[in-house]
């Protein structure tokens, strides 16, 4: 089997095109959507909670300042980019994603803050199960400590923004690690995509290269649908491009190990590797490091214990 002409790239063209499709349609997209319905609920709180308010008193001007932050960050096209404000979004970058869900958590403990007795009672139960649930200790002495609290008093309505800001704090530092996640998954398959390219056009490994791809994406769909662990978005990107590098150091690897002089993988690998990567055991081995991570790692660990073995000593006459 050969890939020739410009097989390898069009590949790379359309997984770099399925990338993107991801990042912007799959990951950042439900996220922006589910910001964009908490900011319309909250502005809408915030314009309520402003029209019973007296005017020219305390509660309407945070009401009416809450109100307009959000309408800015929901119609300004401060989260995402836009080629114009006649056409679609074409980018939700992810650290703007979180920066804006930061905003909208400040802005709900801001209208938290001049709600009524009866709307602080309710978020004082709903923040006393979220902080028992967390598990750690100084969240559930702050439980206990909402239990008893007068919410009527000033001191009580304190200990519910703190509590809320807990809880945000919680949420905000969960997502931005994922955020985190995502994006170095992201910039790893798309930096591992001009790798694949760069091997593929001088070492003319493109049948390797496509078998441990194809490896690397069978991994987490058999995964999945085994049910065996949770599959995140930056693994299922990842997976393809790291196959396919895998499978092509795998060879390399083999090959070594194979050689005459080490002679720890035996003649059949040795034909049928590095120097012969169109022979179907070399493109099944190919296709075994694409689907198996650990398969590559547990060699290279073998091929490091051959190149630091201490160097025989002399022989005794």
């Amino acid at each position: 089997m050969r890939v020739g002409g410009w097989g390898l790239e069009l590949v790379c063209v359309c997984y770099l095109l399925i990338v993107y499709i991801t990042s912007r349609g799959l990951i950042a997209a439900p996220r922006y959507r589910l910001l964009q319905a908490r900011l319309r609920d909250c502005r809408a709180r915030a314009v309520s909670l402003g029209g019973v308010c007296g005017e020219g008193s305390a509660e309407k001007a945070v009401a009416g300042a809450v109100a307009g932050r959000l309408e800015e960050l929901e119609q300004g096209g401060t989260v995402v980019w836009r080629l114009s404000s006649r056409y679609g979004v074409i980018a939700i970058p992810l650290s703007k994603l979180a920066a804006a869900w930061r905003v909208l958590h400040g802005a709900e403990r801001r209208l938290l803050g001049v709600e009524g007795a009866e709307e602080m009672l309710a978020q004082r139960e709903l923040l006393m199960i979220q902080l028992g649930a967390s598990g750690e200790p100084a969240d559930e002495e702050l439980a206990a400590k909402l239990a008893v609290a007068d919410v009527g008093a000033a001191e009580g309505r304190a200990l519910v923004l703190a509590a809320a800001q807990r809880v945000h704090d919680v949420e905000d530092g969960a997502a931005e690690r994922d955020y985190d996640q995502q994006r170095i998954a992201l910039w790893l398959a798309l930096t591992g995509l001009g790798a694949v390219l760069l091997i593929g056009r001088v070492l003319d490994h493109r049948e390797t290269m496509l078998l441990g791809a194809l490896g690397g994406f069978l991994s987490p769909v058999i995964g999945v649908m085994r049910s065996q662990r949770p599959s995140s978005w930056g693994v299922l990107v990842l997976a393809p491009v790291g196959g396919a590098l895998a499978a092509v150091g795998g060879l390399l690897l083999v090959r070594m190990l194979a050689d005459p002089d080490l002679n720890l993988l035996g003649q059949v690998f040795l034909e049928n590797s590095w120097s012969a990567p169109e022979r179907p055991i070399a493109l099944a081995v190919a296709l075994l490091f694409g689907f198996s991570g650990q398969l590559f790692s547990r060699l290279a660990l073998t091929a490091t214990g051959q190149l630091t073995a201490p160097a025989p000593g002399p022989r005794a006459v």
